[in-house]
């Protein structure tokens, strides 16, 4: 690799200021190997000595190697050979270096230089991961580190940049789709970071050019989310390949585990969706009710937990993958997507979930794009940090906001339509909510309006639908949790629908259309009306909307496939 003057520059500059010693590991993400699985690993590569100033990981190269420290230390920089340099990390020995792109094929976010010579472990990538698949053990500490190491770059605004104003529709789409496929990256605001401007006068940008996006020697102009999917490899299906088993619309958690299972038993499996993996569940700061996880676990580290699987039996996925439209062709199943491509399969799974709903309130879409969030994780936290908060919803997507925005929020109000707290969240959240002071609640409540100027929210008006009585709450953020509407208008009017515009299969679909008695056998359990394609999770007319049944489906969609998959071949 091929290194400008400026970048040979930054980094004596940064290895020159080192501080002593090495970054303390205070959350399980730099562990220090033991000698026995250094034993272990030193079969699966080479140990090789490393001079002071070698880069072992560059920022926005492929992680095709995996490096295990015996001596020396090293540094993890960031945005190296610009004004904006800095060391995040430093490592000694006996600790691994590398992210989670070492696993999932996608480019660095940080440099690692040698700062002091010593011998490093090398092992390919490939090897790796059929390693770490044979040692259990090592496998787990090993997913767990880079897991956590992701996590910890997202809070920390490693990454990326994207320079725009948070009141901007584009900068938003951008920053939405980042933080939904988790990727690392910092949001530098026109509105409040000084050096926004130094930044862009530099690149002979004027701030109309916004949003753009830097990473390492890339200018990306006002890009859309296809073009960042592009560069950082979350497209990998391609449309005018040949016909495969099965594809899989929808990567929430019916559609992971459709895919994982699909691609495990050995089915062409591609896995689409138009903005991330995880669904709803990945805008979830914690589900605590899902089974095998006593402490809960957030949606996002659920879904980054598929895609990993995913990956790793060989099925393809591909964000955004917006698909618009179904049609039948030559026996076979013909998806087209928004951008004019087209994938032909021989089964398709339908998950593709539900579309958030917004609330119904005149003059609210003004603050859309800028003060109005479908989301509680930790991006939406850093937006609304300080601010005062308005969480909109009885569920318990609802409920778990508010939990999680009460140690990041000034103020943090709830607002439900139900008499009850516990009428529609789990009892055991409900219970918190009441028992916490710093949630203001607010029972049998409709948000009536939202006030402010220039897309800068100031606060809503609430009314008490018993007594009448309106009340403005303060508000710089309002978080929406009221359901969604089924995402199934991509589908053909051969799929037959309930009222509610929901999925219908097996009997019920049988009755919706008379198949049983006119056209051929009866459906399968999860099958729709149109033999070949089946539906799996919140699309599906009675489903349980919960994650653990969502993925039992998508599970029992790809038995079904095989059923039907060998009467027709």
């Amino acid at each position: 690799m091929t290194r400008s003057v400026e970048e040979d520059q930054g980094l004596e500059g940064l290895l020159a200021d080192l501080p002593p010693g090495e970054t303390p590991d205070l959350t399980g993400a730099f562990p220090r190997l033991e000698d026995s699985q250094l034993q272990m690993l030193q079969a699966w590569g080479e140990r090789r000595h490393v001079p002071h100033g070698e880069v072992l990981i560059a920022e926005g190269e492929p992680e095709d190697t995996f490096y295990v420290l015996f001596s020396g230390r090293v540094a993890v920089a960031e945005a190296v050979g610009t004004p904006d340099q800095r060391v995040v990390r430093v490592h000694g020995p006996g600790r691994f270096l590398g992210d989670l792109g070492m696993l999932t094929g996608q480019p660095a976010y940080a440099t690692t230089i040698v700062a002091d010579p010593g011998e490093v472990l090398a092992i390919p990538a490939e090897r790796l991961r059929a390693g770490a698949a044979a040692s259990p053990a090592f496998g787990d500490l090993l997913l767990r580190a880079l897991l956590l190491r992701r996590w910890l770059a997202l809070g920390e605004g490693m990454g990326f940049r994207i320079i725009g104003s948070r009141f901007s529709a584009e900068s938003r789409q951008l920053r939405e789709f980042a933080a939904r496929n988790r990727l690392p990256h910092k949001f530098v605001d026109l509105e409040t970071d000084p050096s926004a401007e130094r930044l862009l006068r530099g690149l002979g940008l004027a701030p109309d050019d916004t949003p753009v996006v830097l990473f390492r020697r890339q200018v990306l102009r006002n890009p859309s989310p296809a073009d960042l999917a592009a560069a950082f490899g979350l497209r990998e299906v391609d449309p005018a390949e040949k016909v495969v088993d099965l594809v899989v619309v929808g990567a929430g958690p019916a559609g992971l585990a459709a895919a994982v299972y699909g691609a495990s038993e050995g089915l062409d499996t591609a896995v689409l969706d138009g903005v991330a993996p995880g669904g709803q569940a990945a805008r979830t700061s914690c589900i605590e009710n899902y089974l095998g996880f006593p402490s809960g676990i957030s949606g996002g580290e659920l879904a980054d937990r598929a895609v990993l699987q995913v990956e790793k039996f060989g099925a393809r996925r591909s964000v955004p993958a917006e698909v618009v439209g179904m049609e039948e062709r030559d026996g076979n199943h013909v998806l087209r997507f928004a951008d004019g491509g087209e994938l032909a399969t021989r089964t398709v799974i339908v998950a593709s979930g539900v579309r958030v709903r917004r609330l119904p309130v005149p003059g609210l879409e003004q603050f859309e794009d800028t003060c109005v969030y479908y989301a509680a994780t930790p991006i939406e936290a850093q937006q609304c940090a300080g601010d005062p908060v308005v969480v909109v919803g009885g569920g318990n997507s609802g409920g778990q906001a508010a939990v999680f925005l009460t140690d990041h929020a000034s103020q943090v109000r709830l607002v439900v339509r139900e008499d009850r707290l516990d009428e529609n969240m789990s009892r055991y959240l409900a219970d918190r909510i009441t028992q916490d002071p710093r949630v203001e609640v607010h029972l049998h409540t409709e948000v009536e309006a939202a006030e402010g100027e220039g897309g800068r929210l100031e606060a809503v008006v609430v009314k008490d639908t018993v007594t009448g009585k309106r009340q403005r709450l303060p508000a710089r953020d309002l978080m929406v949790f009221i359901g969604g509407e089924p995402s199934t208008s991509w589908l053909p009017d051969s799929v037959a629908l309930d009222p509610g515009g929901y999925v219908l299969t097996g009997p019920q679909a049988r009755r919706a259309t008379e198949r049983g008695e006119s056209d051929g056998p009866d459906p399968l359990l999860l099958e729709t009306s149109l033999p070949g394609v089946f539906a799996a999770g919140d699309v599906r007319s009675g489903s349980v909307k919960r994650v653990a049944s969502a993925a039992g489906e998508g599970a029992m969609a790809v038995r079904l496939v095989h059923e039907h998959l060998a009467t027709t071949r």
